[in-house]
């Protein structure tokens, strides 16, 4: 079930797509938009250019009543701050597409239990020792992986061993409701 109306969609893509192009052209980050948005747990905005990833930077630590202020800075950070990338050019922005993934809340699961990750519906968050690794629920359906693979990437994404899921890792899970693109 989405979290959030068309309308409020639409105003946090475009809330996200203003904020890259702020952060790329230095001119100033955009103001939230003055509609009433659901509190969420998280949110991650991606940049693709070409259908390719360009940035991707979130946050599991939205605070109540600030998606939008969050959806800013992320977007801000997707376009110039991801380590995987270097920072947007203003020559690469007619090309960029911004999708927004705002996360509902996270919950602990046993891996192992039958129906625990479902592929396409599901993302993951995988701790142990100090790390954590966190795949947006698309990335298993767009990489074509089982609920496996997907536990094993996410547990490469936070730097341990692919089956590290078996051995004491946390596990949790969460939905997202994702929209926006080119």
């Amino acid at each position: 079930t989405p979290l959030l109306s068309d309308p409020q969609r639409h105003a946090l893509v475009a809330l996200a797509r203003a904020a890259v192009d702020a952060q790329v052209t230095g001119t100033q980050l955009p103001d939230p938009p003055g509609i009433p948005l659901p509190d969420a747990s998280g949110v991650f905005v991606t940049v693709t250019s070409h259908d390719e990833l360009r940035g991707c930077l979130g946050t599991l630590a939205c605070p109540p009543g600030h998606l939008a202020d969050e959806v800013v800075r992320c977007a801000a950070d997707a376009a110039s701050r991801d380590p995987r990338f270097d920072p947007v050019a203003p020559a690469e922005l007619p090309d960029l597409g911004v999708e927004v993934s705002v996360l509902g809340p996270l919950e602990t699961i046993d891996p192992h239990a039958p129906g625990a990750v479902v592929v396409g519906r599901h993302g993951l968050v995988v701790e142990q020792n100090g790390r954590r690794g966190l795949l947006l629920p698309q990335v298993a359906t767009e990489w074509g992986w089982s609920a496996e693979q997907f536990l094993r990437q996410t547990c490469v994404k936070a730097g341990l061993a692919p089956d590290a899921w078996r051995h004491g890792a946390e596990v949790s899970r969460f939905t997202a409701d994702v929209f926006g693109g080119d």
